[in-house]
C-alpha cells in the first residue's frame, strides 16, 4: 500500500462591490501552476491548522475557517521517488487582515471572479471545491459562524483529589497539555466568546486560549453538572441562546451535560446533504459520548427564514 502524506488548504473567499464572489488563487513558478494555498501538516497538527498556517505562509492572508470543502486525493511522488497518496482536506476561509510580503514558493497570488478562477485552476480536482462553493453560496449555507461544543480534558481523578469541593478539581498533567493544543485550534476558527461550566477542570481547559486572546471565559452555572441534576434542560436553553448569536464562540461542559447540548444542535441541522451528515456526526456523539478534551466545530448558518441552521460539523481528538 502507498504511503498518505496529509496535506490541508483553503478556499479564502469574499465579495466585490457588487456582492460578487472572489476567490484566492496562488501561483507556484517552480510548477507554473496556479491552485489553492495548501501544504503538508506538520508532525502532531491538527488539519484546520494547517490549513490556516499554509494558507498565510503560502498567500500572505490570514484567514479563519468556515466550513468545510470537499477534500481531493491524488497520487505524487514523495521525497523518495516513491508514489504516495497526497490527501488534502480543503476549508472556505475568509480574510481577516490584508496580504503581506510574499514569502516561500509563490511568487504571485490572486482574487479572481468564479469564471477567471476556473478557467485559471490548472487541476480538474481543484474546480471540485470550486463548485461546492458556488453551490453553498446559492444555497445560503457559505457564509457560517463556527459554534464549538468542547469536553473539559482530563482532571485529577476524584479518588485522588484532596478536596472537597468537586467544582475545585483541577486538571491534570495530560489535561493542561490538550488546554494548551487547543489554542491553535479555536484560533483556526478565530473564536471570540468563551463560555464555561464554572468548574474548575473546564475553566482550566480554556484559559490558554482566553489567555491568548485576551478574553474572558464567561461562566455559565447551567453547564455544571450540579446545575444539570436540578434543572436538566437548563443547558438545553442556554445552548439555543448561544447558538442564535453570530460570533464564533466556544462553550466547554461535562460528559452528562453535554448530550443536552448536543440535542440542540441535532435539531437544528438543516435539511441539505451535508447537513443530514453533521446530524449523523452529532448524533453519534450523543450516542456514544465526547471524550476529554474533544471538540466538536458546528458550522451555522443564519437564515433570516429558518434561524441558525447547522450546516456542516467536524471532530477533533486528543492527540495520542
Amino acid at each position: 500500500m502507498p504511503s498518505t502524506i496529509p496535506a490541508a488548504g483553503t478556499i479564502p473567499w469574499r465579495r466585490d462591490s457588487a456582492g460578487r464572489l472572489e476567490v484566492l488563487l496562488v501561483h507556484r513558478p517552480r510548477y507554473h501552476d496556479w491552485s489553492w494555498a495548501k501544504g503538508k501538516l506538520d508532525h502532531g497538527e491538527d488539519w484546520p491548522v494547517a490549513a490556516v498556517r499554509e494558507t498565510e505562509e503560502e498567500s500572505s492572508v490570514p484567514v479563519r475557517l468556515g466550513r468545510p470543502l470537499p477534500p481531493a486525493t491524488y497520487t505524487v511522488l514523495d521525497r523518495q521517488g516513491v508514489p504516495a497518496v497526497k490527501e488534502v482536506r480543503y476549508w472556505a476561509a475568509t480574510p481577516t487582515g490584508p496580504g503581506g510580503k510574499l514569502r516561500n514558493e509563490i511568487d504571485e497570488v490572486a482574487w479572481l471572479s468564479i469564471r477567471e478562477a476556473h478557467d485559471r485552476l490548472d487541476y480538474s480536482r481543484d474546480r471540485d471545491q470550486l463548485r461546492a462553493l458556488v453551490q453553498m453560496d446559492q444555497e445560503g449555507e457559505l457564509e457560517t459562524t463556527a459554534f464549538i461544543l468542547a469536553r473539559h480534558a482530563t482532571a485529577v481523578s476524584r479518588g485522588s483529589y484532596k478536596g472537597e469541593d468537586d467544582q475545585q478539581r483541577p486538571l491534570d498533567k495530560d489535561g493542561e497539555r490538550r488546554a494548551r493544543e487547543l489554542v491553535p485550534l479555536l484560533a483556526a476558527y478565530a473564536v471570540e466568546r468563551l463560555a464555561s461550566s464554572p468548574s474548575v477542570r473546564c475553566m482550566a481547559t480554556l484559559a490558554p486560549y482566553a489567555a491568548t486572546i485576551k478574553r474572558p471565559v464567561k461562566t455559565l452555572a447551567s453547564l455544571s453538572e450540579e446545575a444539570h441534576v436540578l434543572d436538566p434542560v437548563a443547558a438545553a436553553e442556554v445552548t439555543r441562546t448561544q447558538l442564535g448569536k453570530r460570533r464564533a464562540r466556544v462553550l466547554c461542559g461535562h460528559g452528562p451535560v453535554l448530550p443536552v447540548m448536543l440535542h440542540v444542535l441535532s435539531s437544528r441541522c438543516s435539511a441539505s446533504a451535508s447537513g443530514r451528515a453533521a446530524q449523523v456526526m452529532i448524533d453519534h456523539a450523543i450516542d456514544v459520548g465526547m471524550a476529554k478534551g474533544e471538540v466538536l466545530v458546528a458550522h451555522v448558518a443564519h437564515s433570516p427564514v429558518l434561524g441558525p441552521q447547522v450546516v456542516a460539523a467536524e471532530q477533533y481528538l486528543p492527540s495520542d
